[in-house]
């Protein structure tokens, strides 16, 4: 599960995860919902000390107007992920993304399921994040990871 399309860090991160063992992906990506979470993710910002960024949180496409750029984002993660030799599909997903998440997660017989994703300070210290949710639902091992930014 991925909120950003992946950099070349975090595809070398992911597929050298299990060494030379041959991984394939089923990538979702969350885009940014009509969530009131403008106010967290400043926040997280602040934290990270990144001010201009905190300033710039309401300019984010959200809603509808978010899923070209999920889509697109979803597609270059794809193509980098089979570049780096790795089978690998995906899906924006909006609606109930945990219901989602555990559905496919079934279907493929997932061994493990990565949520990289960047810092979120508050949604963290109440287990409100992504993969701490995700491993309540999931009933596999759940690997939170940071992305990185180029």
């Amino acid at each position: 599960m991925i909120e950003k399309p992946l950099t070349s860090g975090d595809v070398d991160f992911v597929t050298t995860l299990h060494g030379e063992e041959q991984i394939s992906f089923v990538v979702l990506m969350q885009p940014r919902g009509d969530q009131a979470d403008v106010l967290l993710r400043a926040i997280d910002d602040l934290a990270m000390g990144e001010l201009k960024e905190a300033v710039r949180e309401g300019e984010e496409p959200e809603g509808k107007s978010a899923r070209q750029p999920a889509e697109l984002a979803l597609e270059v993660s794809l193509e980098a992920l089979r570049r780096a030799g790795s089978e690998a599909v995906g899906q924006v997903i909006e609606d109930h993304p945990l219901d989602k998440l555990k559905s496919v997660v079934d279907e493929a017989e997932a061994d493990e399921v990565i949520v990289l994703t960047a810092p979120h300070y508050v949604e963290e210290f109440f287990h409100r994040d992504w993969a701490s949710r995700a491993r309540h639902k999931v009933g596999v091992p759940v690997l939170k990871l940071f992305a990185h930014s180029e």
